[in-house]
């Protein structure tokens, strides 16, 4: 369950209050001042180049941009939609062929849940500038095959293969309906909770694809009404697994492209399980996939024989909590593997042979690897993201496979991310802090050195000083039982300390999440700044249960969800008040989605800290959540019966004194609405008086046109008149 933060970040400020600019609602989230940016950007792979999607606003049209880069120097726009009048609409996204001499270009997305999205689908051939519509239906993932000669996509739950110099389809699976069967396209809860739509793979050698089918037949419905603008609403019906409710029924199938037969593989080892990952090795003949238990404290990442069928597992991990599934996997030449796992207590990269052997723990430290870049074969290097220079901050590092001769390549203090050239000489850093705007620059891979600033959001920096904006300022929060939780707290340009503040705090709290970071602004801090100038005080704190300090500290929170988590946030507020220039009595709290849940929590266990709540989409019941979210961190309903119930705030109505704002989406397919409506009856028949407000068919981002104003303005509105 992941708090998108919408794309409204570094939204600046337009009215002038007794000569000092001051921030307004609308300001913010009208998106009149973005950053600068490198929308799409890719690394080529067969040369050292990169690619950006760019915008001209004076023409109004969209272009694909190649640039060197050693120069930074752009070679050539491969394609401009002014000059093809069916991408009148612009391109969404765009992926190349293996050899990088064909694009398939996406235009006319419509979303479907949080990752999925059909669109139409346009082939354009790179040196005949041919551009040719695909198909007169939108598809789901179309991806090339190896050899480039094919595309495969899925439509309607079911999969197909394009031949492209023949023009025409072959169906691969028949059975695919909706609310049913789903081949080659996740469930509803593995793309949210697994992060992956594709379910399907091609081989080295174009001659097979894999793919996994969902049999959702027994899983639950949960409908939707939507009310749109219509005469009479209409009913969205989709199968949503809830804590302890059945789950899709999955099956590994590979077909053969060229024989145009399907074997399934057979997994009957396993029961009740999740394919929380599949794809090919280097190894034509060989697939991987990765096999989780439902508690997901147990992995076993499996290599199939592509030809058998026959399964055997490589490595198991298991864990007293849970196991995260990655992306980190990565297959080198000779099929031997890189593998990234908390199994030491931090987050590290390992090294493991073709059949599965540790050969080496490539990082150690009591620190964690936030991302792992890539390998460089030539010089047995490894690239990867950490934060190893404090937790709030991202660094860039390269180490021998050996776990030798380590280098820090990035050298400022803050949040950098690296995009690597395709023979790691290169790498684009992205950086900005609390108080660096976000800045791209070309640097060397082998010392870090910068060469060329891309871009410095200078006009910005600039434009900002005229709002004498406050400082967010880092530290860590001590509890009185203890507890070192890292904090940040923003005052008044005109703090005065012998004045007493009223504060706002502000978290998410879920597992693994990170509220406190060392980046710039998005646009919740332009509005907590707002906040500031209007003489709040605005506080966050991560506690027990967040990311990036240790699997420990992580993973304490266990089958308790929201008990440490709460207690955390209870004694931060209790520290807070206890400093001599904050009203104690004018302590609030707010959060979106779990930060809504714990907000809820915390006005009703807490009520005698804080003052009012904002819970915005909230879980109030864990019951109401889904199973592999709610399961990894609780297990089944039915075998903790306790964990639910004591942690889930519907249950603590009756302790609510304070003022409460109650916040949902109707449409939201996520966090259902059904959460803040039992909730709301749960206050009323309790007799509390509470604040609430529906957003009419808004999912679970809450979000376009004038919504986000809207919202905005009706919780600063609640602040002022409540805190």
């Amino acid at each position: 369950m992941n708090f998108n933060k919408i794309a409204f970040s570094f939204l600046f400020l337009s009215i002038t209050v007794f000569g000092q600019q001051k921030i307004t609602v609308e300001d913010i989230y009208s998106g009149a001042f973005r950053a600068k940016g490198m929308s799409e950007l890719q690394s080529m792979k067969n040369t050292n180049q990169y690619t950006v999607l760019n915008f001209d606003r004076t023409t109004r049209s969209m272009q694909i941009d190649l640039y060197d880069f050693a120069t930074l120097k752009k070679v050539t726009t491969l394609i401009d939609t002014k000059e093809k009048k069916e991408l009148a609409d612009g391109i969404d996204s765009y992926a190349f062929s293996s050899d990088e001499k064909m694009i398939l270009i996406a235009c006319n997305s419509e979303q479907i849940f949080r990752h999925s999205f059909t669109a139409d689908y346009y082939l354009y051939t790179i040196a005949t500038k041919k551009l040719k519509k695909l198909f007169d239906f939108q598809v789901q993932e179309p991806t090339f095959s190896p050899d480039g000669k094919k595309i495969a996509f899925a439509k309607g739950n079911n999969l197909y293969i394009y031949d492209i110099a023949a023009d025409e389809s072959t169906q691969i699976t028949t059975d695919g309906k909706k609310n049913n069967i789903i081949n080659g396209i996740t469930d509803w809860v593995y793309e949210e909770e697994f992060s992956f739509v594709r379910a399907f793979d091609w081989s080295a050698d174009s001659k097979k694809i894999a793919y996994i089918r969902f049999d959702e037949s027994q899983v639950p419905e949960f409908s939707m009404t939507l009310f749109n603008k219509d005469l009479y609403p209409t009913v969205e019906t989709f199968r949503y697994p809830k804590a302890g409710e059945r789950n899709s029924l999955v099956s590994l199938h590979i077909y053969d492209v060229f024989a145009a037969t399907t074997k399934e593989i057979n997994l009957g080892n396993y029961d009740n399980f999740y394919i929380a990952r599949m794809k090919w090795t280097n190894d034509a003949n060989v697939l991987s996939a990765q096999i989780l238990n439902r508690h997901q404290d147990n992995l076993d990442l499996l290599f199939i024989d592509g030809n058998s069928g026959t399964a055997k597992v490589v490595l198991n991990e298991k864990d007293k909590a849970y196991i995260d599934v990655t992306d980190n996997l990565t297959f080198l030449k000779d099929n031997s593997f890189i593998w990234t796992s908390e199994k030491d207590g931090f987050n590290h990269i390992y090294l493991y042979d073709k059949a599965g052997k540790l050969r080496n723990q490539v990082t150690k430290g009591q620190w964690e690897v936030t991302s792992y870049y890539g390998f460089d074969e030539k010089t047995n290097t490894v690239f990867y993201q950490s934060v190893e220079n404090g937790s709030i901050n991202r660094a860039v590092y390269k180490i021998g496979l050996d776990g030798k001769n380590k280098v820090l390549l990035s050298t400022q203090t803050g949040t950098n991310a690296a995009t690597f050239s395709p023979n790691f000489q290169y790498y684009i850093n992205t950086f900005s802090s609390a108080t660096q705007p976000t800045t791209y620059a070309l640097h060397e891979a082998k010392n870090g050195n910068q060469l060329q600033v891309i871009e410095n959001n200078e006009a910005l920096a600039t434009k900002l000083k005229g709002y004498n904006l406050p400082s967010k300022e880092f530290f860590v929060l001590k509890t009185a039982k203890g507890n070192e939780l890292n904090a940040w707290i923003i005052k008044p340009k005109d703090f005065n300390a012998s004045k007493k503040y009223p504060v706002l705090m502000y978290q998410y709290s879920g597992p693994g999440s990170q509220q406190v970071n060392n980046e710039w602004n998005s646009a919740d801090d332009y509005w907590f700044m707002m906040l500031a100038q209007q003489g709040f005080i605005v506080a966050c704190v991560d506690g027990r249960g967040t990311g990036f300090k240790g699997a420990d500290f992580k993973k304490c929170t266990q089958k308790e969800l929201g008990k440490y988590e709460l207690e955390d946030q209870i004694d931060a507020a209790k520290a807070l008040a206890n400093y001599p220039y904050v009203d104690k009595s004018r302590i609030g709290i707010w959060g979106w989605s779990f930060g809504g849940f714990m907000a809820s929590n915390c006005i009703m266990k807490g009520n005698d800290v804080f003052k009012m709540a904002i819970a915005v989409a909230p879980v109030t019941n864990w019951r109401f959540y889904d199973s592999i979210y709610t399961e990894r961190y609780m297990q089944t309903p039915q075998e903790n019966e306790s964990g639910y119930d004591d942690n889930s705030p519907i249950n603590h109505v009756n302790k609510l004194k304070g003022k409460f704002l109650l916040i949902h989406g109707s449409g939201d397919d996520n966090v259902h609405v059904q959460n803040s409506m039992q909730m709301m009856e749960a206050l009323i028949q309790a007799n509390k008086q509470f604040d609430s407000q529906i957003y009419p068919d808004n999912n679970h981002g809450i979000y376009g046109g004038n919504t986000r104003i809207h919202l905005y303005t009706k919780m600063t509105n609640f602040i002022k008149e409540n805190l």
